[in-house]
């Protein structure tokens, strides 16, 4: 069973413009779509912009009704901010705290660096991998086989964490 698909030829005009397929008549079975115009035959104008920048400035300074108002007081900071917050102001030297934080940023940008550049090297990442492997298996055997070696790991996690946050 053969199916008969009818396709016009394209019409030119006398213009610049990118040829149009024209629509194939009612009977045909098979219809193919236009394309999109060309991205470089589009018209863009600077103009629109601007406009879109007008209306934008013209609706914010309209009037606006005092449902639509939002008090910046009544916005509540996280608790973790209002913390950092707190800590900032008790700091005595603030240059030497930024300083030590500016210092530990490129120190962790120039380890990123000497990883990438042992990553790269052949046998070293499979190496280290092993290693890490090996070093997951002694530790899990070490401290998590047995209870009381269980217990005292979580002891000793436990006092880490109060060490460096406090006992509250």
């Amino acid at each position: 069973m053969a199916s008969t698909t009818t396709c016009t030829p394209l019409s030119l005009s006398s213009s610049s413009k990118a040829p149009r397929l024209q629509p194939p008549p009612s009977g045909a079975g098979v219809t193919i779509p236009t394309p999109p115009p060309l991205p470089h035959l589009a018209k863009t104008t600077t103009s629109n912009s601007r406009n879109i920048g007008r209306n934008v400035a013209a609706m914010a300074t309209g009037e606006v009704s005092a449902s639509e108002v939002v008090n910046v007081a009544t916005i509540e900071t996280p608790e973790i901010v209002t913390k950092i917050q707190q800590a900032w102001e008790k700091v005595e030297d603030k240059y030497a705290v930024t300083s030590l934080a500016v210092a530990g940023g490129v120190g962790l940008v120039a380890c990123a660096g000497a990883i990438s550049a042992i990553d790269r090297l052949p046998f070293v990442p499979g190496l280290l991998e092993l290693v890490g492997i090996g070093y997951t298996g002694y530790f899990a055997y070490k401290n998590l086989a047995s209870k009381p070696s269980r217990d005292a790991l979580i002891q000793k996690i436990k006092n880490t964490y109060n060490d460096i946050i406090g006992s509250s």
